[in-house]
């Protein structure tokens, strides 16, 4: 089974958050200029934030499960649609 592609800025935002949580500088963003360098800093914020308010691992865990989750803006062949 396939998996379904995802959002491209979602996972920026989840990269950034878990390069936060890893300790590491705001510098260190691989996007230039874009939506997803955006997406990449709240997520590094979002996790610096976490950090410093001395989140436990899981509470992180859980963030990060759903961060990770596949997007639901899901594109379907065709216009059909399972709603």
């Amino acid at each position: 089974m396939k998996r379904q592609k995802r959002n491209h800025t979602d996972r920026a935002f989840y990269r950034g958050y878990l390069a936060a949580l890893n300790n590491k500088s705001i510098d260190s963003c691989p996007f230039v200029e874009s939506n997803a360098h955006q997406e990449w800093v709240n997520g590094w914020r979002e996790g610096r934030e976490d950090y410093w308010n001395g989140f436990d691992r899981t509470t992180k865990a859980q963030k990060l499960e759903i961060y990770s989750a596949i997007s639901t803006d899901i594109q379907y062949p065709d216009g059909w649609s399972t709603i």
